[in-house]
């Protein structure tokens, strides 16, 4: 389980610092992931996912926060799963802005890969009437 924390724990820092390189390592050629912007279908390949970075590192350099505040790892054989809870926000946002994070990860030669992502932000309940 330590070395699929550390994968995370190291995306994690990846992505606050911008680094395309580190943020698509271990992940594999088919990853898909499920983001908060559009496209709602999700996008499907590591090309794909490469291209939906560039804007969150343009914000992310205004002096946003992006931190991992817990993990959660569940581990087989050869299958995993993680959850995580970060906070993304504003720097000047002291709100919750806590991103869901969820991770499926298979192993393959030997090594752990993050074949899907899914980000989240919970909805903000409105009263309709």
């Amino acid at each position: 389980m330590e070395d699929i924390r550390k994968l995370i724990e190291t995306w994690a820092r990846a992505v606050h610092d911008g680094d395309l390189e580190q943020v698509t390592a271990h992940h594999t050629d088919d990853v898909t992931m499920f983001d908060v912007p559009p496209p709602y279908e999700g996008v499907r390949g590591l090309d794909a996912y490469r291209a939906t970075w560039p804007g969150f590192f343009e914000w992310q350099r205004s002096g946003a926060v992006f931190e991992l505040e817990s993990l959660d790892v569940v581990e087989g054989a050869d299958v995993a799963f993680a959850h995580a809870l970060a906070r993304c926000a504003d720097a000047d946002d002291d709100g919750p802005a806590r991103l869901r994070l969820t991770f499926g990860l298979k192993k393959i030669d030997g090594a752990w890969q993050i074949a899907h992502e899914h980000h989240s932000f919970p909805m903000e309940h409105t009263d309709a009437s």
